[in-house]
This record gives C-alpha cells, structure tokens and sequence, in this order.
C-alpha cells in the first residue's frame, strides 16, 4: 500500500555540485583569513620580551642534523638568524632552499646563519640532504620543530614558515609561504645593522 503524496516528507532540494564547491571555498577563505588575522594581531603585539623568550626556545633546544651531528646553539647568541621551517614533501619549501643556500653564502660570514627545520622524518632529511649538499644547516625538527613553528607566530603551521631574527633577539620577519627573494634580502641588511 502507498501511501498518499500529502503524507509523504518533503523532498530535500538538490544541492548542485558548484554551490557546494561555492560554499566549500567560502568555508576554507573565512578560516583562512581569520588564522592571518590571528597571526597578524599577535606578531604586531609581540614585545622584545616575548622575543628573546621565543629565541631561548630554539636555541636551548639540542638540534640535530640528520646525520647526528648537533648544532652549536650557543655559537648563534648575537647572530642574525634565518629560520626556515620546511618539509621533503612541501614543494614550495624545496624550490626556495637554493635561495636560502645562495643568502647563507652572501651573510655566513658577515655573521648571519641560516638554518632549516625538517619538518619530517630523520631519514627523509638524510636523504635529501645526501642529494642536494645545501651549505647550511638542515636540522630534524619533527613534531617539536612544528611546535616551535607554532610558538614563532605559525597558527596555521603551513609550511614553508621562515623567521628572521636580529643580532638583538627580536623577531623581525615571519614569513608564511614562499618568500620574495630581494625583500629577504634587504630584510637581512636591516636586521645586521
């Protein structure tokens, strides 16, 4: 037995596929915008303080390379720092490390050190390491270097994340994504002054 058209329930209206894309792309560009808003509030807030704090974290930290080889942390004190966070499987992160290799060879020896925290595997960093012999130090970062990621301003711990801090502590520039070479550039002659 059927039963009549008034007794059944309503019919859900079809949602098309391009409004759920619609409200999908909608959905991710307000989150996003309220991570950068959260990111931009707290890095204008951030006092030379919370800097220097966010400087004893990395460097009270024991680094390693992939190979073992521990990094000399107290060697950093007084040096402009270029961090970059990175991943083997980040594209974006693999295309900028040449960049990053050539500003290590112009700053090294104008005391400026560039660093890199794998965000991955010991023996993924090996690897890439082994194949692409970078004259900076590419360190095994893992979950604690994605925490840190996080501490330095990273809400969202996108990668490539690059941090520049002064020979004073202070956090001059957090980078998300792929960074512009010249600005890299002229940031770093500022913050060696």
């Amino acid at each position: 037995m059927t039963r009549p058209a008034a007794l059944l329930p309503p019919a859900k209206p079809a949602v098309s596929p391009l409004r759920r894309l619609l409200l999908g792309l909608f959905a991710v560009s307000c989150a996003g915008a309220g991570g950068l808003f959260a990111w931009q509030r707290w890095s204008a807030t951030s006092s030379a303080e919370d800097d220097r704090r966010l400087l004893d974290l990395f460097l009270d930290r024991a680094w390693e390379d992939a190979e073992g080889r521990p990094l000399d942390t107290a060697s950093l004190r007084g040096q402009v720092l270029l961090i970059n966070f990175w991943a083997t499987w980040c594209p974006p992160c693999v295309e900028e490390m040449p960049e990053l290799d050539q500003l290590q060879k112009e700053w090294g020896g104008r005391g400026a050190q560039v660093l890199g925290i794998g965000i991955d595997s010991r023996a993924k960093i090996l690897d890439f390491s082994r194949r692409a012999r970078f004259t900076y130090p590419l360190l095994v970062g893992g979950a604690e270097g994605s925490d840190l990621s996080r501490a330095f301003g990273n809400v969202s711990a996108a990668l490539p994340f690059t941090v520049l801090i002064g020979r004073d502590g202070r956090v001059r520039e957090r980078i998300l994504g792929r960074f512009n070479l010249s600005h890299l550039r002229e940031a770093l002659r500022a913050a060696a002054r």
